[in-house]
C-alpha cells in the first residue's frame, strides 16, 4: 500500500511540474504572437492594457526572439493579470516567479526608537550606564534625546562619540529649558531639572512617540520590548507607567498624599512611555475649570494650585492629571519599573517573580550604597562594560 502511495505522490508531483511548464510555454507563445502581429486578439488586449496604464512601460525596440530573451532577464510587474492577457512587453516567466517572491522583495523601513533622559548635577556616569544598557540589549536603532546642564554637554559628547562604531544609535544633546516666566520655580521642583520631562511634548514637536526614563534606570531587556507596548494602547490612551506600589499597606500615596492620585496607589513616572502626538492633541479634564485644557496649558495652573501639597514634584502632577483622565493611561506591570520598594519589605512584584525583571530602577541611591547589594552589583557590572573597544562582544568580555 505504501508503495502505491509513493507512486501516486510522484505522479502528482510530475504532473504539477508539467503543468507549470505548459503554462510558461503558453505565456511565451502568446507573447511572441502578440509581438509578431500574428495574434490579433492578443495584440488588441495588450494594446488596451498598455493604453490604460496597466502594462509595464518599457523602451521601444524590435520584437524579436533576442528581445524577448533580453527583457526576460529582469523582473517586470504583471499586476496579477491572467497569462493570456499579459501586455506584449511583460515577460510571462518573470510574472510567474514574481508572484512567488512578491512579498519577499518588499523592504520594510526600520523603525527608530526614541529614548529621552534628563541629567543634572553628578548624574553623568549614571546616565551613561543607562544608555549603555539600552544599547547592549536593544535590536532596533535608538535615537537618544539627552537634556543636560551646559557643563555636562562636552562630557556626554566625548563619551557617546567613542561609541560611534556601534552604528546603532544617534543622539542629540539639549540644554535644560523651562518656560521663561516660571523657569526658577520649575527647576527647583522636587530635584534639579526633574520637571523637564513635563515639557518634552512641547520641545520635541517632531517626535511622535518617546520613552522617558530617569538616570537611575537599567535595561535588562531590549528597549524594543517596552516600545512594543505602544501598539497595545487603545484609542484614548496617551501614556504608560507602572504603579507606585503593589501592596497598599506600604503604599505612599494612599497613606500620605494630600492631592488626587491615579488608581489605588498612584503611578511612578521613572519609566514613562508616551504617544506625544496624542498628548499634544488631547484636552484634559481638570478640577480648576470646567474648560478642558491642553498639555501645555494645564501644567502651570496645576503647579500653582497644588505646589504646597505635592512631595514628589512632577510625578505628583502627573498623578493628578491622570486621576482626572484615567482613560488616558495604560498601566504596565511592575517588572517594567522594578524598584527597591518591591523587595525591601519582602517581595511584592508577582510578575517579576514569574517572568523576571525587565527594567531596574535604582532610586533611593541604591546603586551607590550597600543597602541593596543586588541592585549595586547589576549597576557596576553594566558600568564596567567597555564600549570604547571596536566591537560590542569585545566590550562585554573586556
Amino acid at each position: 500500500m505504501r508503495r502505491y502511495l509513493r507512486v501516486l505522490i510522484l505522479c502528482l508531483a510530475c504532473g504539477f511540474c508539467s503543468l507549470l511548464y505548459a503554462i510558461s510555454q503558453l505565456a511565451v507563445s502568446l507573447e511572441e504572437g502578440a509581438a509578431g502581429g500574428g495574434g490579433k486578439p492578443q495584440a488588441a488586449v495588450a494594446s488596451w492594457l498598455a493604453a490604460s496604464g496597466r502594462g509595464a512601460e518599457r523602451g521601444a525596440g524590435p520584437a524579436s526572439g533576442a528581445g524577448l530573451l533580453d527583457r526576460c532577464k529582469d523582473f517586470t510587474l504583471c499586476y496579477w493579470n491572467p497569462y493570456w492577457m499579459l501586455p506584449s512587453d511583460v515577460c510571462g516567466m518573470n510574472c510567474f516567479w514574481e508572484a512567488a517572491f512578491r512579498y519577499n522583495l518588499k523592504i520594510q523601513p526600520i523603525e527608530k526608537m526614541h529614548l529621552a533622559v534628563v541629567a543634572c548635577g553628578e548624574r553623568l556616569e549614571e546616565t551613561m550606564t543607562m544608555l549603555k544598557s539600552a544599547l547592549i540589549f536593544s535590536i532596533k536603532p535608538l535615537q537618544f534625546h539627552i537634556f543636560a546642564e551646559d557643563q555636562l554637554h562636552d562630557s556626554f559628547k566625548a563619551r557617546l562619540d567613542s561609541w560611534s562604531f556601534l552604528q546603532t544609535f544617534n543622539y542629540t544633546i539639549y540644554p535644560i529649558t523651562f518656560p521663561s516666566e516660571n523657569a526658577a520655580e520649575w527647576k527647583k521642583l522636587f530635584k534639579p531639572c526633574a520637571s523637564q520631562r513635563l515639557f518634552l511634548p512641547s520641545i520635541l514637536k517632531e517626535v511622535d512617540s518617546l520613552l522617558y526614563v530617569d538616570t537611575d534606570i537599567l535595561f535588562l531587556r531590549p528597549v524594543d520590548d517596552i516600545w512594543s507596548l505602544l501598539k497595545k494602547f487603545n484609542s484614548t490612551q496617551i501614556a504608560a507607567m507602572a504603579p507606585e506600589h503593589e501592596e497598599p499597606r506600604i503604599g505612599w500615596y494612599n497613606r500620605f498624599a494630600r492631592h488626587p492620585y491615579y488608581g489605588k496607589t498612584g503611578v511612578n513616572s521613572g519609566v514613562m512611555l508616551m504617544n506625544m502626538t496624542r498628548m499634544r492633541k488631547k484636552y484634559f479634564k481638570n478640577d480648576m475649570t470646567t474648560v478642558r485644557l491642553q498639555w501645555g496649558d494645564i501644567l502651570m495652573p496645576l503647579l500653582k494650585k497644588y505646589k504646597l501639597n505635592i512631595t514628589w514634584g512632577d510625578q505628583d502632577l502627573l498623578n493628578i492629571m491622570f486621576f482626572h483622565n484615567p482613560e488616558s493611561l495604560f498601566v504596565f506591570p511592575c517588572q517594567w519599573n522594578y524598584r527597591p520598594d518591591h523587595c525591601i519589605y519582602g517581595s511584592n512584584c508577582r510578575e517579576a517573580e514569574e517572568e523576571g525583571i525587565f527594567i531596574l530602577h535604582g532610586n533611593r541611591g541604591v546603586y551607590h550604597d550597600d543597602k541593596q547589594p543586588a541592585f549595586r552589583a547589576v549597576y557596576e557590572a553594566l558600568r564596567n562594560v567597555n564600549l570604547q573597544v571596536k566591537s560590542l562582544e569585545a566590550g562585554l568580555l573586556y
